[in-house]
């Protein structure tokens, strides 16, 4: 389950910007075709921020569409499936526009009266 690992990634980035401060809320970015489970991630992240700043902190994942641009057609396609394959024309000389992300967006920190 490597989205134990990306959670331990994201509180590390968190914890180092947040100065001590309360987080209460981290935004990511999630491409699909990360081969990330957003779910699974959700749960990790309640493991993972436990006894840490981010003890109160939610998760909150922005899933990004895979989008391809066809080489052949010219057609940008947002994909249904994983397969980087034009759904316009079928041809394999594509490039991908999103999908990839992997990316702490924003967090939430409490100012130093903790709101």
């Amino acid at each position: 389950m490597h989205e134990l690992a990306l959670c331990r990634s994201i509180s590390q980035i968190a914890l180092r910007a947040c100065g001590g401060r309360r987080v209460r809320r981290v935004e990511i970015d999630v491409g699909a075709l990360r081969q990330v489970v957003p779910p699974t991630l959700v749960s990790c992240w309640d493991i993972v921020r436990r006894g840490t700043p981010l003890a109160d902190a939610e998760l909150a994942v922005n899933d990004i569409p895979a989008v391809v641009a066809c080489e052949e057609c010219g057609a940008h396609t947002q994909l249904d499936e994983p397969y980087l394959l034009c759904p316009s024309c079928g041809s394999a000389k594509v490039s991908v526009l999103s999908g990839r992300e992997f990316l702490v967006r924003s967090l939430d920190v409490a100012d130093d009266q903790g709101r």
